[in-house]
Order: structure tokens, then C-alpha cells, then sequence
């Protein structure tokens, strides 16, 4: 479940989990250097799915409307711990773009942790005159947008996807500009 392409892992268990195992090695001088690297490697991959999204739009997001997708680490949850997310907006908004997001369950968490975001209704009012759509938590709502009205709403059609939740060549042929994870 934890190896398929995306942004990182987060929620209440593995994070905490990964972070106790090396400590514990640590406290024992044994040093568990395959959990250190998978810790520093999660920590380093949610700011390179931002770096993703700004190459995206040509290297710069200043002034740039974003409309993320998904809030929470997994679909079917309101849970924010330490959700790739946070470090996505952090990056994005402290690059100068403005965000808007849409979650179906988390949005209610998520406001006090990204003070910087503006919170929408649906998909189609984040996408709405946005430079970029970018799909953070794969819900199957969202593998079931209308995508020729999301192109409408698009300043730019530009998708990137950060779960690979469509196939590049079906997106693309519909005219959008796709970036996916780990594919071409």
C-alpha cells in the first residue's frame, strides 16, 4: 500500500512509527541507517513534488493561482498529520502563489494549519482562473472530474498529478499540459 508513486507518506502511524524505530536504534548505538534515509528521503520528496509543480508552470509560481486537490495524507479521512500537503503549500505560498484548495473531508483540519490557503467548495471553484490544477490525495471524486470542464475553468491546462491517478497519453490527448510522478 505504501509503494506507489506520490508525494510522500504521512497520517498518525507510519511517520510516528519510522521516527521511534530510529530513535530507538539511536538509543542502543545500533544504527538503523535504512530508516534514516526512508525518514530523510519522505521529508525531502513532499519539497521536491513542490519543486514538480513550479517547474511546471516554467520555474516560478510568484503571482500564480494553484488549485490543489486533497488535503488529508490519504483519501476517505480528515486526518492532516503530517500530511505531504503541508509541506506542498508551505513551499508553493512561500514561493509567492496563491493557493486554492479543495478537500472533501479535511478542510475544517486543515485551516488552522494553512492559515495561507483560500478554502473552496468543490474542484471546479479551486481550478477557476488557476495557472495549474494539482492533485495532492487521491480521492476517487477527483478521478471522476469533468475534465473538459475543468479545462474550461483552467487559466492554463495544466494538470500535475501527484498520484498518478489518470494516464498520460488519455489526459494529454484531451489537450492538457500532464505531469505526473515517476512516468513520462
Amino acid at each position: 500500500k505504501f509503494l506507489h508513486a506520490g508525494p510522500g507518506y504521512g497520517g498518525s502511524c507510519f511517520p510516528k512509527d519510522t521516527l521511534a524505530l530510529m530513535k530507538t536504534g539511536q538509543d542502543h548505538g545500533a544504527s538503523l541507517r535504512i530508516v534514516e534515509t526512508v525518514v530523510a528521503v519522505n521529508d525531502a520528496r513532499k519539497r521536491a513534488m513542490a519543486r514538480k509543480v513550479i517547474q511546471a508552470l516554467g520555474g516560478s509560481v510568484r503571482g500564480k493561482r494553484i488549485a490543489l486537490l486533497g488535503l488529508a495524507f490519504k483519501p476517505n479521512t480528515d486526518d492532516m498529520r503530517d500530511a505531504p500537503s503541508l509541506a506542498i503549500v508551505a513551499s508553493l505560498a512561500g514561493d509567492g502563489a496563491k493557493v486554492y484548495a479543495y478537500d472533501p473531508e479535511s478542510m475544517e483540519q486543515a485551516r488552522p494549519l494553512m492559515p495561507e490557503v483560500t478554502f473552496v467548495d468543490d474542484p471546479y471553484s479551486a481550478a477557476e482562473g488557476a495557472d495549474a490544477l494539482v492533485i495532492v490525495t487521491e480521492w476517487d471524486a477527483f478521478r471522476a472530474l469533468d475534465l473538459d470542464r475543468i479545462k474550461t475553468l483552467l487559466k492554463a491546462p495544466v494538470i500535475v498529478d501527484l498520484r498518478n491517478i489518470y494516464r498520460p497519453a488519455d489526459i494529454r490527448k484531451r489537450g492538457f499540459t500532464y505531469v505526473s510522478v515517476g512516468r513520462e
